[in-house]
């Protein structure tokens, strides 16, 4: 009965992580890349928090002056949470530094850069207008209000307007607003024809960037999309064909394994997204609004909020545009995200992730207390049988229906239910994956230290750092104390539970702790310690039962 209850315990184990993987959201299939989106666009209608002022009415040509601007230049946008370059060519963003988080632990560490192009010519973030009648043939500059942009932390909400004219006579204004306290950044685009005929088009939102070629455990990296309210998730695996999705788009994002860039219409509606992995190794994805018409001397503004910053579940929130839905856990959401806030919970009071990841796993043992009791308990009396059960296998060896009666029989006459060791167990591992998810790509462990020589949680534990490669470990290099510790209360957790098998499976069964330590090896650090902790929890329990029926 052992085998059992440990063979389902590991093909669940495996099982569940190939789930995860190959059965995550699907993307839907797209009409043709001709897309069109049928709805008109119009002005919106709820602002933001601090709204941008909406433009005056619209002059005629003769008083509008444009300068024609052709020479690319930069300005600088700091707050205290980042650092951006913006560019007036197209008036894109070229790059964006989080000053909260950087590449390593070390001080003097570079503060993460959103926009990870490697000089391949793209622009991380730009929104421009795609006009069916005069389409773009060349970049677009524009002529910005500031030359930088610098917020306190006492600052108040600050603008930067960059003005262009088009060649089709339609004038684009971009006013951009940044706030000192979030990642939030407001964008409302005017735009005026000044020409004496009809202007269709679109506006597009892109994002470019060059996916990273190591990723963490379970986070997800490419593009998503809330898709008539449901999350549609692209991996850049998939992009490398055209994909073309149409729908009620409440937001396009793309993220890594804990930053993310999205951009968010004010007022959802039908749109288009199309996106592809350029053979320079660039993800292009972009978002195309509703198709507007603009007669001559007509108006139309459009809204949107930007995010770019880290996939923190709290700051996601606060958009409050169901952005938090992004931080998404596969089928073990619905457990993950009550377990992810419990964390932060305990966290707001201790002030260590590995002491909140501690107190987490106690509170997950003291609940699953009752189920693991009985699960012991039942191991215990399916022990006692086992002379009896040894008696029936060998008479009835050649006869697996007479031997399978008997063992029922056998299970009746003491009132022993064979599953009654493994049933607890299974139902215990929806909570253990959900465990698992969070520990292994929540941002909240990412560079948070533990104690001694765990300074990462999100980082495999390594003590000392070796010049030489060794087997099975990626790098760093070192000792995994921690993980050597799982092994060894695992394999004492092993000796202690009551051996339902023969000897021969009962020896088989004693390799299982190896197995799990060259499993772990490469996990991060946190989820090592809420297995160890769990496995001390455990072994703990059984003592008390072993001493109770002494």
């Amino acid at each position: 009965m052992e085998k059992r209850v440990i063979l389902a315990f590991v093909l669940s184990f495996v099982v569940l992580i190939g789930w995860s993987y190959l059965f995550g959201p699907k993307t839907q299939q797209a009409p043709p890349e001709n897309f069109s989106p049928p709805e008109k666009e119009t002005p919106l209608s709820h602002p933001p928090v601090a709204p941008i002022p909406e433009p005056v009415m619209p002059p005629r040509a003769e008083e509008v002056a444009v300068p024609h601007i052709e020479e690319d230049k930069e300005i600088k946008i700091e707050t205290p949470l980042y650092e951006a370059v913006f560019s007036t060519a197209g008036a894109a963003i070229k790059s964006f530094k989080l000053k909260n988080y950087r590449e390593t632990l070390e001080e003097d560490s570079p503060w993460i850069e959103l926009a990870t192009l490697e000089g391949s010519g793209e622009d991380f973030l730009e929104i421009s207008f795609n006009a069916q009648s005069a389409p773009e043939k060349n970049r677009i500059f524009y002529d910005p209000d500031k030359s930088n942009l610098s917020l306190g932390p006492e600052s108040s909400p600050q603008n930067l307007t960059f003005h262009a004219m088009r060649p089709d006579g339609v004038s684009i204004e971009q006013t951009f607003r940044f706030y000192p306290d979030t990642y939030r950044i407001d964008l409302m685009i005017t735009l005026l024809n000044l020409s004496g005929h009809q202007v269709e088009g679109n506006l597009k939102a892109s994002v470019n960037n060059i996916p990273p070629k190591k990723k963490g455990y379970y986070s997800f990296t490419g593009v998503a999309l809330l898709l008539d309210r449901e999350l549609e998730e692209i991996k850049p695996a998939k992009m490398e064909e055209q994909q073309n999705i149409s729908g009620r788009i409440e937001w396009m994002a793309y993220e890594d394994d804990y930053f993310l860039t999205a951009i968010i219409p004010d007022e959802p509606e039908k749109g288009g997204f199309s996106g592809r992995l350029l053979p320079s190794g660039v993800l292009k994805a972009t978002y195309t609004r509703s198709p507007l018409s603009l007669a001559p001397q007509e108006q139309a503004s459009s809204q949107l909020t930007l995010y770019l910053g880290p996939r923190d579940l709290n700051a996601l929130k606060k958009i409050d545009k169901d952005l938090d839905r992004v931080v998404d856990f596969g089928w073990t959401d619905i457990i993950a995200k009550p377990l992810l806030y419990l964390l932060l919970f305990f966290n707001k009071y201790v002030k260590n992730y590995g002491v909140a990841i501690i107190l987490l796993t106690i509170l997950v043992k003291l609940l699953f207390w009752p189920l693991t009791h009985k699960s012991q308990k039942s191991m215990r009396e399916m022990q006692k049988l086992q002379p009896h059960m040894a008696k029936i296998r060998e008479k009835y060896k050649n006869d697996k229906q007479k031997m399978n009666q008997e063992l029922m029989g056998l299970y009746k006459t003491y009132k022993v239910n064979p599953m009654g060791g493994c049933l607890p167990m299974l139902i215990q591992l929806p909570v253990f994956f959900a465990l698992f998810r969070v520990l292994g790509s929540c941002i909240e462990l990412r560079h948070a230290p533990f104690m001694l020589w765990i300074t990462d949680l999100s980082a495999p534990d390594r003590l000392f750092n070796f010049p030489f490669q060794i087997p099975f470990m990626q790098a760093p290099y070192g000792i995994p104390v921690l993980t050597l510790l799982m092994g060894a209360s695992m394999f004492i957790q092993q000796k202690m539970t009551p051996t339902v098998g023969d000897p021969a499976q009962a020896k088989m069964m004693m390799f299982l702790p190896v197995i799990f330590t060259f499993m772990f090896i490469n996990f991060p650090s946190g989820l090592v310690l809420y297995w160890f902790v769990s496995n001390l929890l455990t072994i703990g329990q059984q003592y008390g039962i072993k001493r109770s029926r002494t």
